[in-house]
């Protein structure tokens, strides 16, 4: 299955998440076989990312943004975590502290955005100043619908500036689905800790999110930037599809190790030699 072309929200194109099916699992995939494909996929993204590390011409930023319990930390331990973390780092965004409201909202945004060779995942991340915000009302209509171009423009500065590529999942959950999760999180001690106040009063404003988000990936899923829909009631679909969307993106880079920078015979002439005298200092000793 090409999830790419699948799942991707073609720029210009109108989003109705309320008409999106977050069940869907894709022809012909199956979940007696998830486990074993998404262990390849995690080996070629590892290799990816550490190619791309070598590489250092370009770098690739991964937002994750969806509904409470939707997958986004689901997404960093089952996909992310196939990448080595010397090249890979993840970066929520929870309520900003005083210092970062008192900066634009992109502010607290820009310093972790990644560096050449780097893959950089946001969890959560400058689409909450569209979503929450807007939901929530901590700002005025004014303020938040200035943002979109905003955001397009700062994407913009990075690919240009520093070649990042970017891919942005919006991870959709049924609200069914949604409270089912959330009723295994109280019956689990590991995931207790994970339980917010905020979880249920959130669901009163369920509708209110997805206008949100069909406005958000209406007006910044572009060409340069796409968003994909990833269905979420199915957390291996949702993992598999992530993972593979991400390899593709990896794989157009044309990645190259780079050149070595020794002489490699010289090197390896010092290394015989090394190995020579170790053994005949050896047999010495035993002499």
């Amino acid at each position: 299955m090409n999830y790419t072309k699948k799942l991707i929200v073609a720029p210009g194109s109108k989003v109705r998440l309320r008409e999106f099916d977050p069940a869907f699992h894709g022809k012909g995939a199956a979940e007696q076989n998830a486990d074993e494909e998404l262990a390849a996929a995690k080996a070629r993204l590892g290799e990816l990312q550490r190619k791309m590390y070598g590489d250092n011409q370009h770098s690739l930023l991964i937002v994750l943004q969806g509904l409470d319990a939707a997958g986004k930390d689901g997404v960093c331990w089952h996909v992310i975590g196939g990448m080595d973390p010397q090249g890979c780092k993840v970066q929520g965004f929870k309520v900003p502290t005083a210092a970062e409201a008192a900066h634009d909202f992109l502010w607290r945004i820009h310093q972790h955005a990644p560096a050449k060779g780097e893959v950089a995942v946001f969890n959560r991340s400058h689409y909450e100043d569209v979503l929450v915000a807007r939901v929530h009302k901590l700002v005025p209509r004014k303020v938040w619908e200035r943002r979109y171009d905003l955001i397009n423009e700062w994407e913009r500065l990075l690919q240009v500036e520093n070649g990042t590529t970017i891919l942005k999942f919006c991870l959709v959950v049924s609200k069914e689905e949604q409270l089912r999760r959330f009723a295994e999180r109280l019956d689990d001690p590991h995931r207790q800790w994970k339980i917010s106040d905020a979880d249920y009063k959130e669901r009163e404003f369920f509708s209110d999110y997805l206008d949100a988000f069909d406005e958000a990936l209406e007006r910044t899923s572009t060409a340069q930037a796409p968003w994909f829909t990833i269905p979420c009631d199915h957390k291996w679909f949702r993992n598999l599809a992530v993972a593979n969307i991400v390899a593709e993106a990896l794989e157009a880079m044309d990645l190259q190790y780079p050149k070595p920078t020794v002489n490699l015979e010289q090197v390896r002439r010092e290394y015989h030699s090394a190995v020579g005298e170790e053994k005949a200092g050896g047999k010495r000793k035993k002499d």
